[in-house]
């Protein structure tokens, strides 16, 4: 009869708003929660069968929880260089342990990673971060031989991944393979007089990290032709002569490509050979290395070259590298970060510790890296914020506990009315 299913609609009404409740209760909690996805319920009505048009018969409310994972959370500034967030769609990937062994892959959007004890970058709930090793340069390098492989990872592959460790690494040396000269040869020179070279000394590292003296001896033999002879302190320099001609003009006419490359070999240290790229600047051009008016001056003299350093911090960027960085000024990419997507997000499953695992609601896996085939871009020194908001919460509390007060109404109003019923018989 309709009256029970009056009696029972308002109890299907009270667990639906139970159900709001809970939800409600647990994105209060967690509004402070770094990447935390809100959650609610949605409810749809029950209709039973019986209903006709001149019977209705009710059926109630069911209520489905909901958990809107795709929606962005504001981005806010962080001091740590390991904080990200994710702009966009995606999630960073990660494992409760940093060697799987079996142990599945979670998908996070909370990014407060900070360094262990063993130098591995985990997040407040103890989960690994995973990504692709590299090369110094950034390629790829899966199997850890220091060579960039042939083609990139299958992107769909997760085993491809290793925990990310910014410690697993020693102190860093740059030897010197680049010097950038800036400086004015004499025009007014005699050529093949004695007396008119003119020296410039570079302070050059070699690859055990040792600095030593490259001495340029520039000498004019003829009209706008000049010869630079090469020694190094500690080693051999090849070839010990080369070539330069300047323009009617004073600009650099040859090398044509304004640069000179020297060999330096034998070092005394044990290093390996240096290959070493001199530039002079652009020819036909006033820059680097000139011969105007009647004196040698030096603009500047760069080199690229820096001595040992040891470990400092580490850092990722836009393009989802991980750097480590290093007291002498040098960096060096140990890790690329991947971006995964799905189809649907939203059909994923929660589990503990603010992570998702994949589900068949969710569509299949990719993973890009960042800001390419619809990832999002990963925010260094940020945090995602919980998307719950207090006002919309506590007006959902207001809501919620009204409702539910109206459907004891109904089952109270019900329960009065078969009293009336049964006292008939009276």
């Amino acid at each position: 009869m309709s009256l029970f299913g009056a009696l029972f609609s308002g109890v299907s009404g009270l667990n639906a708003q139970t159900q709001a409740l809970a939800t409600i209760s647990d994105n209060i909690s967690n509004v402070n929660t770094i990447g935390y996805k809100g959650s609610d319920v949605r409810f749809s009505t029950l209709v039973t069968q019986a209903a006709s048009s001149t019977r209705y018969s009710p059926g109630g409310v069911i209520s489905r929880p909901f958990q809107n994972i795709e929606r962005q959370g504001l981005l806010q500034s962080s001091e740590r260089p390991t904080d990200i967030a994710i702009s966009g769609n995606g999630f960073f990937v990660v494992n409760d342990a940093s060697t799987p062994s079996g142990n599945e892959f979670l998908f996070t959007r909370a990014g407060s990673f900070t360094v262990d004890q063993d130098g591995f970058l985990t997040n407040a709930s103890g989960y690994y971060l995973y990504g692709w090793r590299t090369t110094v340069d950034g390629s790829f390098d899966l199997d850890n031989d220091g060579l960039a492989d042939a083609a990139p990872p299958d992107p769909t592959d997760l085993n491809s991944l290793e925990a990310v460790n910014v410690r697993n690494i020693g102190g860093t040396v740059a030897s010197t393979r680049n010097i950038e000269l800036g400086l004015n040869l004499p025009a007014t020179a005699i050529a093949g007089a004695a007396g008119n070279e003119a020296t410039t000394v570079v302070s050059v590292v070699d690859s055990l990290g040792i600095r030593h003296d490259l001495t340029l001896a520039w000498n004019k033999t003829a009209a706008n032709t000049w010869t630079v002879g090469s020694t190094a302190t500690g080693g051999t320099a090849a070839p010990a002569v080369a070539g330069v001609t300047f323009n009617g003009d004073g600009t650099l006419a040859t090398p044509a490509t304004g640069e000179l490359t020297l060999s330096i070999s034998a070092w005394t240290s044990g290093a390996s050979n240096s290959i070493i790229t001199i530039d002079l600047g652009a020819a036909n051009t006033a820059t680097g290395v000139t011969q105007f008016s009647d004196t040698y001056s030096v603009g500047f003299i760069n080199q690229d070259g820096v001595e040992f350093g040891n470990f400092t911090v580490g850092e990722v960027d836009n393009d989802g590298f991980v750097r480590a960085l290093f007291d002498n000024g040098e960096t060096r990419v140990l890790y690329r970060l991947p971006v995964a997507t799905f189809i649907n997000p939203n059909g994923l499953d929660a589990r503990t510790g603010n992570v998702f695992i994949q589900s068949s609601d969710s569509g299949e896996l990719l993973l890009n890296n960042s800001n390419v085939g619809g990832a999002g871009v990963i925010t260094p020194s940020s945090l995602e914020s919980s998307t719950s908001d207090l006002g919309t919460e506590f007006t959902n509390l207001i809501v919620t506990q009204r409702a539910y007060s109206a459907n004891t109404k109904i089952i109270t109003t019900a329960d009065e009315m078969l009293d009336e019923l049964i006292r008939i018989k009276r």
